[in-house]
């Protein structure tokens, strides 16, 4: 404790405060009543402060404000811890209450370092985002950064707590002993915790791998387990998936390396949707060909890429006609062939009416012979 602290602790705190004498009070109560001003003092300083900033950037633009408001906890807490290690250089501590501030403090410390490292990576994360756009209409390159941004910001997150959380205990002798002992040794407790990890440790590098490789991505269009839909979050566990329906179907991270899916729109948007009809073998298909043409043509949602109408396959009773029409997006391509489901039966319904499908029958007149002819006229006569 240097010159100052001993004056302070002497006396303003020792023996007057205000030219009140305070020698008659226990030290544990002047020291509890130094931490609660020393606290108090804090907070009003930096409510005061950051009121004061939250005015300057109230006129600047979302990021500032964003910021702003991000920062409000750590330096809240870095302030009070600061007041408080003041605090404890001024009052009269006896060596083990000083042993306990000055290890209480220090845990404070790296808790403060592991916040502000957390929201410095969360502030990088906002400013590189803000260049991609997922409401554009070819976003690809914005689903691959915010999926590889989002998927590594959510491992760092994991690292920094972990790391903290582990420089924070081997601050206690005990606990540093402990955790050498156990990383150097390669014993059954090793083993078990190993084991246990087993899980999490198994998403949090597929999510590394995911984040390189990219086999998914923000807002893409996935058919998983028979289900469509999109992907609508990436954490550092699981995939939660926005399915057609509104439903969401919640996968871990592992399963898309380790089982097979379709991605959609893996390089592109751009789909190309088939419809499938089954007509009668008497259905005009240059007809059919013009009137597919004359729908996408008036379509909306047609991309003017591909239309194409082809005779596939002959079944017993009908002939298979596949129709192909692209579109911008998964969701524009299935309304597309909707569109052309239902235009198409219209028009053979209307235009067309043999096209389609239909069961034929022949009957032929045979004369009996032999006695069953002679049944037959018997009872005619009768």
């Amino acid at each position: 404790m240097d010159q100052a602290a001993i004056w302070l602790s002497s006396t303003w705190l020792g023996n007057t405060w205000l030219g009140m004498p305070l020698s008659f009070l226990p030290s544990w109560l002047i020291s509890l009543g130094a931490f609660t001003l020393a606290v108090a003092l804090a907070l009003l300083a930096h409510r005061t402060a950051f009121a004061i900033l939250t005015r300057l950037v109230s006129g600047m633009d979302l990021f500032w404000r964003s910021l702003v408001s991000r920062t409000h906890g750590p330096t809240r807490f870095a302030v009070i811890t600061v007041a408080l290690g003041f605090a404890a250089s001024v009052s009269p501590l006896s060596n083990g209450q000083a042993v306990l501030i000055r290890q209480i403090l220090l845990v404070c410390f790296v808790a403060l370092v592991g916040w502000i490292a957390k929201t410095a990576l969360h502030v990088w994360t906002t400013v590189y985002l803000r260049r991609f756009k997922l409401d554009a209409d070819d976003n690809l390159l914005a689903r691959k950064h915010v999926t590889q941004t989002r998927i590594l910001q959510r491992v760092g997150d994991i690292t920094i707590v972990i790391v903290a959380l582990s420089a924070a205990l081997m601050t206690f002798d005990g606990v540093r002993q402990y955790g050498v002992s156990l990383l150097a040794s390669a014993g059954a407790a090793g083993i078990v915790v190993g084991l246990a990890l087993q899980p999490v440790l198994k998403n949090i590098f597929a999510g590394i791998q995911l984040a390189v490789t990219q086999p998914i991505r923000i807002d893409d269009a996935l058919l998983v387990e028979g289900e469509w839909g999109n992907v609508e979050e990436i954490t550092s566990t699981y995939v939660v998936m926005r399915l057609w329906d509104w439903r969401r179907m919640i996968l871990p991270l592992s399963y898309f390396i380790e089982k097979p899916f379709q991605n959609w729109t893996r390089d592109n948007a751009a789909l190309i949707g088939t419809v499938m009809l089954y007509l009668d073998y008497e259905t005009p298909i240059d007809a059919l060909r013009a009137k597919v043409e004359e729908i996408a043509n008036g379509s909306k949602l047609w991309d003017r890429r591909v239309v194409n109408v082809q005779v596939t396959d002959f079944r017993q009773s009908t002939m298979e006609v596949r129709i192909l029409v692209s579109a911008g997006t998964s969701p524009r391509a299935f309304d597309l062939r909707c569109e052309v489901r239902e235009k198409l039966i219209a028009f053979l319904q209307r235009e067309h009416p043999r096209s389609l499908p239909r069961l034929r029958a022949e009957t032929m007149s045979v004369e009996p012979t032999g006695p069953a002819n002679a049944v037959i006229a018997r009872r005619a006569a009768e």
